[in-house]
This record gives C-alpha cells, structure tokens and sequence, in this order.
C-alpha cells in the first residue's frame, strides 16, 4: 500500500481552517473531497472528518464538529469541480456544514458509466492506478477523539488519489463516447431530491411485519418511537441502545411488570436495563393505545413483479420484454442495465404504459419519471418495439416473473 510523504494534521481550530482555506484556493484543477462518518454508531449522519485535495496545496483533514461551518472554502471553490467517489453518500454531511457542490465527476459513477466489474474505490484505483489501497478502516467510528495514526493515512489516501483517478477517467470516457453521458449522470446526482421522510418509520423495526395482533404491533410501535427519541437525543445509533430483535422479544413475550421485563434475557442492550422505566411506559403505552396501526398498512407501491403473471400477465409480459430488450441494449454499451434506465422506471412503465406507446409518448413518460436526456435517446424506441413484441406474445398463465 502507498503512503502519503506525511500524515497531514487534523485542522481542529477556526484559525488553521481559515489558512488552509487560502492554500486550497490557490491550489490547481479539481478539488478531491470525501468524508469520513460513524454510521452505525452515531444516530446522525454527519461528517466527523472532511479530508481536501487539491493539486498545489496538499491534502487536509478537518474536524467538522470543531470548525463549524465551511462557507468560506465552499466560496473559494464554488466554480471548480469537485471529485468525490459514491458522491450521493457524502453530500448531505457536506451540505450540512455548507459544502454544495455546482461542477461535480463522481469516481464510482463514471465506473459505472465504463463498464468496470467493480467500482469501490479500493478497487477502481488498483484496477486504473496500479496502487494498492487498504479499506479495513471505512466502517470505524470517526466520532472518537483523538483519530488513530493508521486511520488518518487512510482517510488521508482515499482523497489524494482522487484526481489522479479523475483524470484517468475522464480519458476512459472521452474514448467511450461517454462524456456526455457522464455529464448528465453527475448533474443528476447533484439535482436529486430528498427522499420523502416514512410516514410510519416504525414499521422498519426488524420483524414486526410478522406480529398478527394490532395490540401488539402498538406495543411494537411505541417501543421503537422512545428508542428513537432517546437515540437521537443521545446522538447514538438506535441498534447500540437496545437491537430490534430485543424490542422484538419484548413485544412477543408480553411481560407483566417492570420486573418481568428486566428479568428477560433476550431484552439486552447497554440501555436495556438502564432506561428500563422508558421502556415500561412505552410497552404500557401501547397496550393502552385505542389508535391502533393496521397489520397490512394500504401499499402505494406497485406490487412485487413476483405476482405480476396472476395480478396483471399483460404488464408481465411487457416487464420481460423490456427487461430484455434494455440488458441486450446495455451489454452493447457496456454498462450496468440499471444505470441504462433505473429499474423503478421500467416496472411503472411496464406497469401503466401510455396511452398511446410511440417512441414519443414514451419519451414524455421517460422524462416525467426522471429519466436523463442520454437514456431517453437509447431506451424510448427500444420500450416501444418491446411493447408491440409483447402485445403480439401470448403470455402463459403459469409463467412466473424473470
């Protein structure tokens, strides 16, 4: 594994941040960022290091919970583009502290986007690079203080190669007649909404779709509702406080008393015994609850393809026809099918196709779903040759999805 000549050191004061800022501003090219976060550990999903680089300043490592914001390096570098890998996982941390980025080449997606077996970032550097990158500290709790030695290198390696791979890439592309493609892909992923928050987030609670008493699943719907409010006041990961399957031995054991609840050996946690009067109430809460949730809560979603055959054989047939017909147009481009057109686009059109499914009516319903410029020029007349294959195909009866 390469080194960096020196581990830069962590910039933890207003003072030195404002002085790295100047250097990364008189830098050259693109700007590497990435962050560094404590998922699993934190209950939030902020950055604990930021690490920069750019070619004639050098790399730094900032602890964003002692810099505070950084709307003045977000200034100075505005109009340059900015180098991150997986970029979709690092903005929100970044936005939180002011960093947005406007010119964006994502690593991981333009890997994509040339076809590579595989894109982490360990592999796509030693695939492109010839260097050999270490990745055994990416799931570490970045939130500890003082950071180790060794995972500072770390941190340190994963940006400083950045734009040397950029510009690997960005070769790769222009000789793929990719470059556009890639353009579109990033700005995609900077105009990407929010996800709309759960309208019942409980329900995500490991097991409970299996509960068959409405009473119960209240019960299961309080106890995640405190574990929240606790984890996030306390900034941990939910998990660390009390696991799923804890709240979830409580909910079918059914205890009587406080007592009872403390006596249960499957209910384990560091906060288990603990905050054990919280966890009493919420279980008192939701045997006392009169709104109680439904066991098979109404979908909005379109139902798993597996039943397509019997619930709807001709959108069935039109899902295998396309499915096929965009795998075959990919292969040709040598991308992944899904990044030709996203998954949830073909199972709506296959779905509830248009009215009338010319290439052009396709080609409305492909941007109305979000689909990207690129991929509308490559899939619109191919769906609408699927749609007459399948319309002329005689699905059978017992056939199930591909």
């Amino acid at each position: 594994m390469t080194e960096p000549v020196h581990t830069p050191p962590v910039i933890d004061s207003r003072s030195g941040y404002r002085s790295a800022v100047a250097a990364i501003r008189d830098g050259d090219g693109p700007v590497a960022i990435d962050t560094e976060r404590a998922s699993g550990y934190k209950y939030s999903q902020r950055a604990y290091l930021i690490q920069v680089f750019r070619r004639g300043a050098g790399t730094f490592l900032f602890d964003p919970p002692a810099v505070g914001r950084f709307d003045e390096l977000a200034e100075e570098i505005i109009n340059d583009e900015w180098v991150l890998h997986a970029a979709s996982q690092d903005l929100d941390a970044l936005r939180e502290v002011g960093l947005d980025p406007v010119h964006l080449f994502d690593t991981e997606l333009a890997g994509r986007l040339l076809g590579l077996p595989r894109v982490a970032l360990g592999t796509v550097v030693e695939e492109l690079l010839g260097i050999h990158l270490k990745k055994e500290h990416s799931a570490a709790d970045w939130s500890i203080r003082p950071l180790p030695e060794p995972w500072l290198v770390y941190a340190a390696l994963d940006v400083e190669l950045l734009v040397d791979l950029r510009d690997v890439m960005e070769d790769m592309l222009a000789d793929a007649g990719k470059m556009v493609m890639a353009a579109q892909e990033f700005e995609a992923v900077l105009q990407a909404p929010a996800k709309p928050a759960l309208a019942e987030p409980w329900r995500r609670l490991s097991g409970v779709s299996s509960l068959r008493d409405a009473q119960q699943m209240a019960v299961a719907r309080e106890l995640w509702l405190s574990r929240d409010a606790l984890a996030r006041n306390l900034d941990i990961a939910p998990g660390r406080l009390v696991p799923d399957a804890s709240l979830m031995a409580a909910v079918r054991a059914q205890p009587q008393s406080r007592q009872a609840l403390a006596a249960m050996k499957d209910f384990r946690g560091r906060a288990s015994r603990t905050e054990l009067a919280r966890w009493w109430h919420a279980i008192e809460s939701g045997r006392a609850s009169t709104e109680l949730p439904d066991l098979r809560p109404e979908r909005t979603e379109l139902p798993s393809a597996r039943n397509w055959p019997d619930r709807n054989p001709e959108a069935h047939q039109r899902l295998k026809t396309m499915r096929a017909l965009l795998a075959e147009r990919a292969d040709e481009l040598e991308i992944p099918v899904e990044n030709l057109l996203k998954p949830s686009i073909v199972r709506d059109l296959a779905w509830e196709p248009p009215a009338d499914p010319t290439a052009e009516q396709i080609a409305v319903a492909l941007e109305q779903h979000g689909a990207r410029p690129w991929q509308i020029v490559e899939t619109a007349q191919l769906i609408a040759a699927g749609f007459v294959e399948a319309l002329q195909a005689e699905p059978s009866p017992d056939e199930s999805a591909s």
